[in-house]
């Protein structure tokens, strides 16, 4: 990098830096403003029978989308309107049973404005996320939070960028506030993200993913252990269960304990299953977890498990690749 370049590089770290230490000052001024108003904000969305609506426009209308999604997955119903939509139609989406969120920086967005007749119609709640106090959507909301910055972090002071950030953060207080208020918990927010990781840890169940029926791998006590490798090679799961006349378990035999058979010198055609599996083998229930699967086998170093009932009768088996393909891992 030459001396110019090197100047240059600088120069855009500074005005990087600058972008950042004007909207953490934006962010830093909305604790002030965190008042009874946010409280009634907080107290007519969690007293809503319907939904909580969010309209904005321009990028506004992008932070209010967020905002919507945000609230959605944490247990208050939300979706997002355009206001352009709304004033063609898309107003029908809007009941007198819900609240609606209004997001506009300087309070006189035309699009907002012109539905404002309509939501006192309805007579719906309107919370405002205004940067004016004295605009036309906060006097006539019924709530206004005011989100002002002194400055936005464009040099010009006209791209939208300290205001959007104080809107997008007030609108996450607004919905964990929310979250706490109702008692959500990591079991309510995987329901709601099912596909997700966390979804997957808090509602994926072993009995979800385990062999099963004839797909268990498993020999009886007299086997031999040639006859219990070829089990374990038809069914794959690089283990086999070894069970007694009643179908409970006895031991495991895996992979594992066939290299350390061979290192011994045993022979595989004139040994017992039971004189080398593993008696005191691991085992897991059918409804819990498949997460609790993972950390019992990372735990003990281990990778498979047989599933078994309350009886110790054996009804499934799992590996370590069966958690791969769930996504658990």
């Amino acid at each position: 990098m030459n001396k110019n370049s090197s100047k240059d590089a600088e120069l855009l770290i500074r005005h990087g830096k600058a972008v950042i230490e004007t909207e953490l000052q934006a962010v830093s001024d909305l604790l002030d403003r965190l008042d009874d108003s946010f409280a009634r904000a907080c107290s007519y969305i969690l007293e809503c029978q319907g939904k909580t609506v969010v309209i904005g426009m321009g990028k506004s209308g992008h932070i209010s989308n967020k905002i919507a999604a945000t609230l959605a997955s944490t247990g208050t119903p939300a979706f997002f309107v355009h206001p352009s939509e709304a004033s063609h139609g898309d107003l029908g989406m809007i009941t007198e049973n819900d609240v609606v969120i209004a997001i506009s920086n300087s309070g006189e967005t035309d699009e907002i404005i012109t539905l404002l007749p309509m939501m006192e119609r309805l007579n719906v709640a309107l919370i405002a996320l205004c940067g004016n106090p004295d605009s036309s959507l906060a006097k006539s909301a019924t709530v206004n939070i005011n989100v002002h910055v002194s400055q936005e972090a464009c040099p010009l002071d006209l791209a939208p960028t300290a205001s959007t950030t104080a809107v997008l953060v007030m609108g996450d207080a607004l919905a964990i506030a929310l979250l706490e208020a109702r008692g959500f918990s990591t079991e309510d927010f995987a329901l709601s993200h099912p596909g997700g990781t966390l979804g997957r840890r808090l509602l994926l169940r072993v009995q979800d993913i385990m062999h099963s029926g004839d797909d268990i791998p498993c020999v009886y006590e007299d086997t031999l252990l040639v006859d219990s490798l070829l089990e374990m090679t038809k069914k794959g799961l690089g283990a086999t269960a070894i069970i007694d006349a009643d179908n409970r378990v006895l031991g495991i035999f895996t992979d594992g304990d066939l290299r350390r058979a061979l290192d011994n010198g045993i022979d595989v055609h004139k040994t017992g299953i039971a004189e080398v599996m593993t008696s005191a083998s691991k085992t897991i229930r059918a409804d819990v977890l498949a997460v609790e699967a993972l950390s019992l086998m990372e735990t003990h170093k281990i990778n498979a498990l047989l599933v078994v009932d309350s009886n110790y009768t054996l009804i499934g088996a799992l590996n370590m690749h069966d958690l791969l393909r769930a996504r658990v891992v």
